[in-house]
């Protein structure tokens, strides 16, 4: 099956669904098939399935926040127009619904969607066992070549559907999670060539493909001369979508309880304080008391939880949504003057902590993305694990934050050999003082029983080296420079 035109990217994410949806029925032997499509919001789930239906003869459902009544009338219609026949008697409640739905899909593999799942399962939380039975032996799914699509938002209500003693856990055949763009496809799709004005974009919209055209109106920076202008524009201007956006992400999560606390959770991280601790210190409250809070976003898909690879028990956070990061940082504690159109000035003033709170974390967490998705041939082995860490010197009383730090593999019986360390500097020409850092970094990883023997120096940059720097990587095989075009260009 084919990818339709207009669906940009998605290769892989089309591939699996297109074999789910038409996989013969002697591959599926117990009948019908379930497959639960999930991602957070604005990334593009619905254009994919509508298309997949479209494409497949299927029916596409899109559940609203309604009644139970109403969800299961809304239901009955929409499969009743597309089987063109009509109940004998009219659907009691979704066990009747259900079993009808399997009963009228034989013969060939069709898709059936059901968009906002989390929506029904709210209103009839026994919906997923009424599913898992009707698959389950005796169920009307055994003799149906149905393959039901289970899609939704709310990452913690779908990502518990499969989990733990959960209904349907085990019965699926396809678990896709729809991620937003990576950073080389992000430029690609809003159409920008300039390395640095792609890294620029990204730290604020990140991967997300509804901020390209529906959140915008297809505005997008001409070059980097209209970067500024545009961000005045579009993300602080009241006017457009995009300028409450990052305030909609977290009230639309179901398990958010309260708002403000979650908010200065958020808040504290894109200021920078990215430990436990640290975001205790920033709102003002006790360590203990954001477990959960910290859990719920986890849950939520709106921040990950990053072990430190050289300190076992410590971790950083980090938001995974760059436009929250953007609202901690820029919008948040100015909206009031945002709101009467004083975006001009806001921005002016807070272009210096754009630049250091936000754009700069964005471009190590790019780097680390560059170096994991690198081949063997730059680093002298695949990265096995990639992210960032910190090195005690205690001869100099201080710790070197490692931003890059590329791990092989461990091997029984072998020292874990690091293959890269790397410092990335978004803002300042890199000289050799970054590499003696780097060097010295190496050799206490070494006396600390880590095999560093091949280890390669790397120094990322998002404005350049100095000459003496690249005469130094051109003599040295060990030490790699890259800038801006290695980041977007070199595959």
């Amino acid at each position: 099956m084919r990818k339709p035109e207009r669906i940009f990217g998605r290769v892989r994410e089309w591939q699996g669904l297109a074999s789910f949806a038409s996989a013969p029925s002697a591959e599926t032997p117990a009948g019908a098939s379930l497959g639960v499509i999930s991602g957070r919001r604005r990334q593009g789930k619905s254009f994919l399935l509508q298309a997949l239906a479209e494409e497949t003869d299927g029916m596409y459902f899109a559940a609203t926040e309604a009644t139970e009544a109403e969800s299961l009338r809304l239901f009955t219609e929409a499969l009743t127009r597309h089987t063109r026949e009509i109940p004998e008697h009219p659907f009691r409640d979704w066990n009747d619904a259900i079993s009808s739905m399997f009963r009228s899909f034989r013969g060939r593999p069709v898709p059936v969607v059901i968009d906002g799942f989390p929506f029904l399962s709210r209103v009839t939380p026994s919906l997923p066992s009424i599913i898992q039975r009707e698959l389950g032996p005796g169920g009307s799914g055994r003799e149906s070549d149905l393959r039901l699509l289970l899609c939704g938002s709310a990452m913690s209500v779908m990502g518990s559907l499969l989990a733990g003693q959960a209904p349907l856990r085990g019965r699926a055949g396809l678990e896709l999670v729809i991620h937003p763009f990576r950073y080389r496809d992000a430029a690609e799709f809003w159409g920008i060539s300039d390395p640095r004005l792609a890294v620029l974009v990204h730290a604020i919209v990140g991967g997300t493909p509804a901020y390209r055209h529906e959140f915008t109106q297809g505005d997008a920076p001409a070059d980097l001369d209209d970067f500024d202008a545009w961000v005045v524009r579009t993300v602080l201007n009241p006017q457009k979508p995009l300028f409450r956006e990052a305030r909609y992400l977290l009230a639309e999560e179901s398990d958010i309880r309260d708002p403000a606390l979650y908010h200065s959770v958020l808040a504290a991280i894109a200021s920078g304080c990215t430990t436990n601790g640290g975001i205790a210190n920033y709102i003002g409250r006790r360590s203990d008391q954001l477990t959960h809070p910290l859990n719920v976003l986890e849950d939520c898909g709106l921040i990950v939880r990053e072990s430190d690879l050289f300190r076992s028990g410590r971790a950083q956070y980090r938001i995974v949504e760059p436009l929250i990061t953007f609202y901690g940082a820029v919008m948040r504690r100015r909206w009031s003057e945002l709101e009467i159109y004083r975006a001009e000035s806001v921005w002016r003033s807070s272009r210096p902590a754009f630049l250091s709170q936000v754009v700069g974390p964005h471009f190590e967490a790019l780097c680390r993305d560059f170096a994991r998705e690198a081949d063997e041939s730059l680093y002298g082995g695949f990265p096995s694990e990639v992210g960032s860490g910190v090195i005690g010197d205690p001869a100099n009383r201080t710790q070197i934050e490692i931003d890059v730090v590329v791990l092989a593999a461990q091997e029984p019986g072998r020292s874990r050999r690091v293959l890269s360390l790397g410092e990335a500097k978004w803002g300042e020409i890199m000289n050799g003082r970054h590499v003696e850092r780097l060097g010295r970094a190496r050799d206490l990883l070494a006396a600390k029983g880590y095999d560093t023997r091949e280890t390669v120096l790397a120094c990322y940059s998002g404005t350049g080296f100095t000459e003496d720097l690249r005469a130094e990587a051109a003599r040295d095989g060990r030490l790699r420079l890259i800038g801006l075009d290695d980041l977007y260009w070199t595959r």
